[in-house]
């Protein structure tokens, strides 16, 4: 558990809800039904506050952003982080520079 932050381990310590089960069996069955050496298929999901644990790793998920699926590949340094973080809601501007050579400050 030393991998959670206290708010974390706060939040499992209290069981994961049912769509977060589900999301997890889902995963299982993707990476018993891939082939060797192969990647598991996409899982698209919704929750984007779900923590990432060990069983995940390995896993690719579909992670909504509010218009789109982004794809996610779950690698061990991602433990205890959230689904969200990788699945980015917003577009960086290409405006910011112009302005600021406009004089803009």
């Amino acid at each position: 558990m030393e991998l959670y932050s206290a708010q974390q381990r706060q939040r499992l310590n209290c069981g994961l809800r049912r769509k977060q089960h589900s999301l997890l069996k889902r995963l299982r069955k993707a990476k018993k039904e891939a082939q060797p050496m192969a990647k598991p298929e996409v899982l698209k999901t919704h929750l984007r506050y779900m923590i990432i644990l060990p069983k995940m790793v390995g896993s690719i998920v579909g992670v909504y952003n509010g218009k789109t699926f982004n794809q996610v590949e779950i690698k061990p340094e991602m433990i205890g982080h959230y689904l969200g973080e990788f699945s980015i809601t917003y577009q960086l501007l290409a405006v910011i520079p112009a302005l600021l050579s406009l004089g803009w400050s």
